[in-house]
């Protein structure tokens, strides 16, 4: 059974950003992006134990095609999103984000 899933309105923003960014680059990317993105969430949702931990109770996911990781927290049956950023952005935004 699937995780409940949960997104943090920061990580919504994240998402919403990197959507309009891939949009300007060619209509139809954004698209592409959200769809990998979904099934990346979707993937940590059936088996959120997966992916190991990488800080504090944190664990990371990787999008498909498109240098973006998803940050989440797994507990209670839930999962949650906490961000979701580009790869190459340095370290420390998403650790003070998930601080």
């Amino acid at each position: 059974m699937a995780a409940e899933l949960i997104i943090a309105p920061e990580a919504e923003q994240d998402i919403a950003e990197a959507y309009a960014w891939y949009e300007k680059q060619r209509i139809g990317l954004g698209e592409d992006f959200l769809e990998r993105l979904d099934a990346c969430i979707q993937a940590i949702c059936r088996t959120p134990q997966k992916h190991q931990l990488i800080f504090r109770d944190f664990r990371r996911g990787l999008v498909r095609r498109f240098p973006y990781a998803v940050f989440y927290k797994y507990e209670n049956a839930s999962v949650t999103v906490y961000c979701v950023f580009h790869t190459s952005q340095d370290s420390e935004k998403w650790r003070i984000r998930l601080s």
